[in-house]
């Protein structure tokens, strides 16, 4: 009995579930059949794509699942040409997977590297700036500077907690981020 015109559901609908079953186990006596034959250079030439044999075994197996599942008929004159086909461009498939996995894995490695870099030469200016604030500036403009930058306060604020006018506390800001730039211009 051959069963090659229309799909299984079509063709079997209003014929008896016995004949529906018979045309089922045909195709999997043929699948069957044509995986003892075409199994070992299936694999091998899977193998030899994408040197994982595992993978390889994976991908001859998914090709017979989906032999399984389509109920298109399947010559015996081109079968062995077509289960390789099948298997060779499951194997580009993946291969042009693994190279955009590759592509998005040295992306992220380098985005990491960049950022860890960045994140170090942060951390030395911050440490440089800590050090420019305590070190390098009079009292006065170190107080001003951490008031408004660390605190948050605004001039007139400032000007109210030391008791000195705006002008005094945007002259001593003014000078110490001028002694800043220069800490960090010389690092």
């Amino acid at each position: 009995m051959h069963c090659n015109k229309k799909s299984l559901g079509e063709r079997f609908s209003k014929r008896a579930p016995s004949v529906y079953i018979e045309c089922m186990t045909d195709r999997k006596r043929q699948i069957e059949r044509l995986f003892r034959q075409h199994y070992r250079a299936m694999y091998k030439l899977a193998n030899i794509l994408l040197h994982d044999e595992e993978e390889s075994m994976d991908i001859v197996h998914d090709v017979f699942a989906r032999l399984l599942e389509d109920d298109k008929p399947l010559q015996e004159a081109t079968a062995r040409a077509f289960l390789l086909s099948s298997v060779r461009n499951q194997c580009l498939n993946v291969m042009r997977d693994r190279k955009i996995d590759e592509r998005a894995r040295g992306l992220l490695m380098l985005e990491s590297e960049v950022s860890s870099r960045d994140a170090e030469d942060l951390e030395a200016r911050i440490s440089t700036l800590y050090q420019g604030i305590a070190e390098l500036m009079p009292p006065a403009c170190r107080e001003v500077i951490t008031l408004h930058y660390r605190d948050g306060l605004t001039f007139r604020e400032i000007a109210q907690c030391l008791n000195v006018s705006e002008t005094t506390v945007y002259k001593h800001l003014r000078h110490a981020l001028e002694q800043l730039r220069q800490t960090l211009k010389t690092t």
